[in-house]
């Protein structure tokens, strides 16, 4: 099965292409659990409302989207997600697209569905060098100012060649570097970090403020890819244990691959989490 990464290649090379403050402590139990919707990406194209009430149907509360071949949204409108959601007691906090020729839609779009955080979920151009990062990193910050128009947050969702390093200095470190730490923020994807060998605590505690947002995955190293909860090699517990003080706010799960059906590995994940 593809990964994520592979297919934002297959459907748009590296273009440029989460949930309330999840309540947990030593003693706590999680709450308000959110959902990448690229986990159920095949079942939100054939049927995005019976989706999303399913997943309502498990627990999942806070969503975040991610474009596809019918738009931002699967084919639903911007105000038809608001309210589905709404009415499903969910809402719809972030959203995946690229800097593209439909990057002001992708903005506008996401004003009007409510969101708090746009995420530009790749690079706006191939290119594994240091001018190429820094090009993004500009790009990125003209971006956020676009989206703090609307009061909306940007941010950037890592893979895992970001951490690749070019003549000593770590790609991903001059998104960091070169970019406003007030506009432009991150989605730390913890299992594609990991895979890499680096420590997202490190980054965590370099730069404070920056990672409000987490894709929240289990990974096998070896196939490097995701897993089901407690199954790889990812200390989900320990990681959430400490969110607040790292600076998360909102978290998503997201699954990129299952050992049966996306329905039951998101409701395995969710169950494993209710029992931590």
């Amino acid at each position: 099965m593809q990964t994520r990464r592979n297919f934002l290649k297959a459907s748009g090379g590296l273009a440029l292409g989460t949930l309330i403050l999840p309540r947990i402590n030593n003693g706590a139990k999680v709450k308000d659990v959110g959902a990448q919707l690229y986990s159920v990406r095949k079942e939100m194209l054939s049927d995005a409302t019976g989706t999303l009430q399913q997943l309502a149907k498990i627990g999942y509360k806070e969503l975040e989207s991610a474009k596809s071949e019918k738009g931002n949204y699967y084919g639903l409108t911007p105000k038809e997600i608001k309210k589905l959601t709404q009415d499903l007691g969910m809402t719809l906090r972030s959203g995946h697209t690229r800097i593209d020729k439909d990057w002001q839609r992708s903005v506008d779009e996401a004003a009007e569905a409510g969101q708090e955080y746009l995420i530009c979920s790749s690079l706006p151009a191939n290119g594994q060098t240091i001018e190429n990062y820094q090009r993004s990193a500009d790009a990125f910050s003209k971006a956020a100012e676009d989206c703090k128009k609307v009061n909306i947050t940007f941010g950037y969702h890592n893979h895992e060649a970001e951490f690749e390093k070019v003549n000593g200095q770590v790609l991903y470190d001059i998104l960091l570097e070169r970019t406003d730490p007030n506009l432009v923020k991150m989605e730390m994807d913890l299992g594609w970090i990991i895979v890499t060998g680096n420590d997202p605590i490190k980054y965590f505690e370099k730069y404070p403020g920056r990672f409000p947002l987490w894709h929240l995955k289990d990974m096998d190293k070896a196939k490097k890819q995701s897993t089901e909860f407690g199954k790889g090699e990812v200390d989900i517990a320990g990681l959430l244990r400490n969110g607040k003080k790292w600076g998360m706010k909102y978290f998503f799960i997201e699954q990129e691959e299952y050992t049966h059906t996306a329905f039951e590995s998101m409701k395995y994940d969710y169950d494993y989490l209710m029992k931590l």
